[in-house]
């Protein structure tokens, strides 16, 4: 039992943490959300932040809020949506685009490491992952 306690811990913790960032995609922190924009996205930088900001909120709901028989999709949309983003951060390191702190090739460069411990925290904390 503590395991799954520490399941839905991980899982509460990651559904809050994508809503305080879509919230955070339309208010405070929209600048730097749009420095992750990669050039080749076919909408406006601004449009793309909202949506994604809307989208991170919506999930992050669902991870929070889903019944229990559809946790392991959630979890699987999570993933799927962790990994669709991950260009963006690719963006950020080659473009040399500064925001959230990562003001050096460093820094940048290791924010691409965080991206598949998302992935894997998402899976993880839904049962997808034992």
């Amino acid at each position: 039992m503590k395991d799954e306690n520490i399941k839905t811990a991980a899982r509460l913790l990651l559904g809050t943490g994508l809503i305080f960032a879509g919230i955070s995609h339309l208010t405070f922190a929209r600048k730097d959300f749009k420095a992750q924009v990669p050039d080749w996205v076919p909408l406006k930088i601004d449009d793309t932040v909202v949506y994604s900001g809307i989208a991170e909120i919506t999930l992050g709901g669902a991870l929070v809020l889903a019944p229990k028989k559809y946790k392991a999709t959630t979890g699987k949309i999570a993933a799927a949506f962790f990994t669709a983003i991950f260009p963006g951060n690719i963006s950020q390191y080659v473009n040399k685009r500064s925001a959230f702190g990562l003001d050096t090739d460093g820094k940048r460069f290791a924010r691409l490491f965080f991206q598949p411990v998302l992935v894997y925290w998402a899976l993880k904390s839904t049962g997808n992952v034992k």
